[in-house]
């Protein structure tokens, strides 16, 4: 991979965070190391970047029995199975992908603080809560005990990045709903590498951004 990568995107969210009033301080980036090898989590480490997102289990296992550094915070973001939360509440800083209520019983009894995922344009390929259901989501979820640290979405597919402000102007409505609620919700979890930027301008507070800063993913990759 391009070892300058991590720096190009590093200096983009500086200038997208300048451009909404804040500095990049403000954001957290969250490298989506999903299907890269090792080699490339260590590679972004030594460059002093220390937070990784995972989306399968399966992966989160491998780097886990890999031994990778123990100061690495890992992000769980991808369609969480219940009867892998377990496992992913054990090993991870935070939860992406609360998408569900039938989660509640498997993530009870952890001290893991997750964010709620919404499916803005209720979309039937993928997960998360409706924005009608904000409220009621957010407090089912912390009647439970679990610390709801804020809310996360993956807008729809689109070629103009400028085309999902919307959604993101629409998640970041929901979050300024929440935090009446709830004072410990401080995390805007949207934008990925296609769009990052226009996110952090409508108040994103984190980026998921992988093929940005690992480059694309080669088949060797995804077959190994």
């Amino acid at each position: 991979m391009d070892s300058t990568r991590l720096t190009e995107v590093l200096n983009r969210i500086d200038a997208a965070a300048a451009a909404s009033g804040r500095t990049g301080d403000a954001i957290t980036l969250v490298a989506v190391s999903k299907g890269r090898p090792d080699s490339a989590v260590l590679e972004v480490y030594r460059q002093g970047h220390r937070t990784f997102g995972e989306n399968r289990q399966q992966g989160l296992a491998s780097r886990i029995k890999a031994g990778l550094p123990d100061d690495i915070s890992w992000h769980f973001i991808g369609p969480l199975q219940g009867r892998k939360a377990r496992f992913v509440s054990e090993h991870v800083a935070l939860l992406h992908s609360f998408d569900r209520l039938d989660l509640i019983r498997r993530w009870d009894h952890s001290d893991t603080p997750v964010l709620l995922q919404f499916n803005m344009a209720n979309e039937p390929q993928k997960g998360g809560f409706a924005p009608t259901e904000a409220e009621r989501a957010l407090n089912e979820v912390m009647a439970a005990g679990i610390t709801v640290r804020g809310v996360m979405a993956i807008p729809p597919a689109v070629d103009d990045p400028n085309d999902a402000r919307r959604w993101f102007a629409g998640l970041r409505s929901i979050y300024d709903r929440l935090r009446f609620v709830s004072p410990e919700i401080d995390t805007l979890s949207m934008g990925m590498s296609h769009d990052f930027e226009v996110a952090i301008q409508e108040g994103a507070t984190t980026v998921r951004v992988g093929t940005a800063i690992f480059g694309p993913i080669q088949i060797s990759e995804r077959n190994g």
